[in-house]
C-alpha cells in the first residue's frame, strides 16, 4: 500500500493512442483524416494534453465508442469482472466516442493483474467527446476491479454526457486483507484511493475540456456504496451528491458484517438454523436465496473481513490465502461460526473505527436497498444507516428507497424472474432524481418502498413515484 504515478491498438476502435510514462514523455499516433486535436469539438480533442497527475503509469486511447457494447473483447473493459451484477436483458447504451485513460498510481501491492501490470491502484477515466460538464466517480464493488461497474454505471452515465472514473480501490481479490501493515489498513486504503482518483480525475477533465467539472457525483454498489457514504461524510467538498446502492455498513460497535455473518457460517456447518438467521436480521421470504449465498458469499465474506480487522482471532484462518472455494474455507476454518464481534478486544474495534461511518453526510445522497438482500440484510444495514443520518440532523440531505423483491446482485433475477426484480433500473432513476435535485432544485420523492409492478419491463424501467 503506497499512495500517490502494451495495450494493443485496435484498428476498429482506436483513433489514436498515447502512452505517458513516469517521466511524462508522450508518444501519439492519429488516424489519417482525424480532426486537429486542438479543435474543441474534434473527436478526442486535447488528447495530447492529458497527463493524470501522480500516476506511475498511464495510457490513453481515442476510441470510437467507450461503452461495453463496443469494448467487449478488447483490453478496455472486462466482462468477466462484471459477471452476475446485472440481469441478462439489461439495456446497454452505446455510441459514445471519446478518450479512455488506463493507468495506476504508486502502490506496493500486486493483486490486480489487469493489462498484465500486476500492480494495484489501477484506474480508468473515460472522457466523452460530447461532454455535459459533469463527472461521475466510483469504486469497485466486492473485491472486483476497475471495470466491474461498466455495465451498471459507466455505460449509462457516458451516454448522458458525463465523464467517468473508477478505481480498483488499491487492492483486489479474496486476499485483499493481506495488504497493509495493520488491521483495517486495506479497507482504509479503499477510501484514500477514491479521494485520490476524484481529485486527479477533475484535473484530467480540465485538461480535456478546458475547465473542470461543474458537478461531480460519487456513486457505487455494495462496497462501492460504502465508499459513497464515506466520501460524502468525509470529503463533501469534492462532490455535489451521491447515489448509494446497498452500501456496506461499518460501525464501530455494530452492526456491521462481522455481527451479521457469523450466524450464516454456523448455519452452513449445521450449528444454527433458519430461525437464527431471521433473528439476526435476514429477511423472512428470502430463504430461497440462502443456498446460493451459502455457496458464493457468506463464509467467504465473513472470513476475509474478519482476517482484515481481527487476524489474531484465528491466525491460521484463512491464512496466507482465502482459498479457492467456499467449501475449502468451511473445511479448514470452522472457527468463524462462533465469532462474537462484541466480545473481541478493543484493538479490533479500533481497526473498524478507522473506516466506520457516522451518518454525517455533507451533500445530498439517495440510498437504494433491496428488501431481499441476503448478504447485507436491509434491517442491519440501510435501515440503520438512515437512522444514523437522521440522528445527525442530516435527513434533509437524504432519500431512502427500499426496492421490493430486490436482492444484492441483479444477476439472480435471471434465475428467479417471478420472485425478484433488478435494482439497476431503479438506480438509474435515482441517479436522474439526484442530478435534478442538485442542479435544478427539484426534490426527489419522499422515502418509500418501490413496489414491484405487476407488468412491464422490470429489467429496464422503474418509477420512483
Amino acid at each position: 500500500m503506497r499512495l500517490s504515478r502494451g495495450i494493443p491498438v485496435l484498428a476498429a476502435l482506436v483513433m489514436g493512442l498515447s502512452s505517458i510514462g513516469p517521466a511524462g514523455a508522450v508518444g501519439a499516433a492519429s488516424a489519417v483524416g482525424a480532426a486537429p486535436p486542438d479543435r474543441a469539438d474534434a473527436h478526442c480533442a486535447r488528447q495530447h494534453r492529458l497527463d493524470v497527475p501522480g500516476a506511475d503509469h498511464q495510457r490513453s486511447a481515442c476510441l470510437a465508442d467507450l461503452t461495453t457494447t463496443a469494448l467487449a473483447g478488447t483490453p478496455y473493459t472486462d466482462p468477466a469482472d462484471q459477471a452476475g451484477l446485472s440481469a441478462a436483458g439489461t439495456e446497454k447504451p452505446s455510441g459514445v466516442p471519446g478518450v479512455q485513460i488506463d493507468g495506476y498510481f504508486p502502490d506496493d501491492s500486486r493483486s490486480n493483474a489487469t493489462h498484465g501490470w500486476r500492480h494495484d491502484a489501477q484506474f480508468v477515466i473515460r472522457l466523452p467527446d460530447k461532454w455535459n460538464g459533469g463527472l461521475v466517480v466510483t469504486g469497485a464493488p466486492g473485491n472486483r476491479r476497475q471495470y466491474s461497474t461498466d455495465v451498471l454505471i459507466s455505460d449509462a452515465v457516458l451516454a448522458r454526457g458525463y465523464a467517468y472514473a473508477a478505481t480498483d480501490k488499491g487492492n483486489t481479490g479474496t486476499d485483499f486483507f493481506a495488504d497493509g501493515e495493520r488491521p483495517g489498513d486495506a479497507v482504509a486504503e479503499w477510501n484514500s484511493r477514491v479521494t485520490e482518483l476524484t481529485r486527479v480525475a477533475k484535473k484530467a477533465v480540465q485538461q480535456r475540456y478546458g475547465h473542470g467539472p461543474r458537478h461531480t457525483y460519487m456513486t457505487g454498489i455494495s462496497n462501492g456504496g460504502y465508499l459513497t457514504r464515506w466520501q460524502l461524510e468525509n470529503h463533501p467538498e469534492l462532490y455535489d451528491g451521491g447515489v448509494d446502492w446497498e452500501g456496506t455498513l461499518w460501525t464501530t460497535r455494530g452492526p456491521n458484517p462481522l455481527t451479521s455473518l457469523p450466524v450464516t457460517v454456523a448455519r452452513s456447518l449445521g450449528t444454527a438454523d433458519d430461525g437464527d438467521l431471521l433473528a439476526a436480521g435476514f429477511a423472512d421470504g428470502s430463504q430461497f436465496l440462502w443456498p446460493y449465498h451459502q455457496t458464493a458469499y457468506w463464509g467467504l465474506t465473513q472470513k476475509i473481513f474478519r482476517a482484515e480487522f481481527d487476524p489474531s482471532y484465528d491466525p491460521k484462518c484463512p491464512g496466507a490465502s482465502a482459498g479457492s472455494t467456499p467449501e475449502e474455507i468451511f473445511a479448514a476454518c470452522p472457527s468463524d461460526a462462533g465469532y462474537d464481534y462484541t466480545s473481541r478486544p478493543a484493538s479490533v474495534h479500533r481497526a473498524v473505527a478507522k473506516v466506520a461511518l457516522t451518518g454525517r453526510i455533507g451533500k445530498p445522497m439517495i440510498t437504494l436497498h433491496g428488501d431481499l438482500d441476503s448478504l447485507l440484510p436491509i434491517a442491519t444495514d440501510s435501515d440503520v444507516y438512515t437512522r444514523m443520518i437522521d440522528d445527525r440532523g442530516r435527513g434533509r440531505l437524504h432519500r431512502y428507497y427500499t426496492v421490493e423483491n430486490g436482492t444484492h446482485t441483479d444477476g439472480l433475477y435471471d434465475t428467479y424472474p417471478d420472485r425478484l426484480r433488478p435494482i439497476l433500473p431503479c438506480y438509474r432513476s435515482a441517479f436522474t432524481a439526484l442530478t435534478a435535485w442538485v442542479e435544478d432544485g427539484t426534490a426527489p420523492p419522499a422515502d418509500r418502498t418501490i413496489r414491484r409492478p405487476a407488468s412491464g419491463d422490470v429489467v429496464n424501467s422503474c418509477a420512483l413515484k
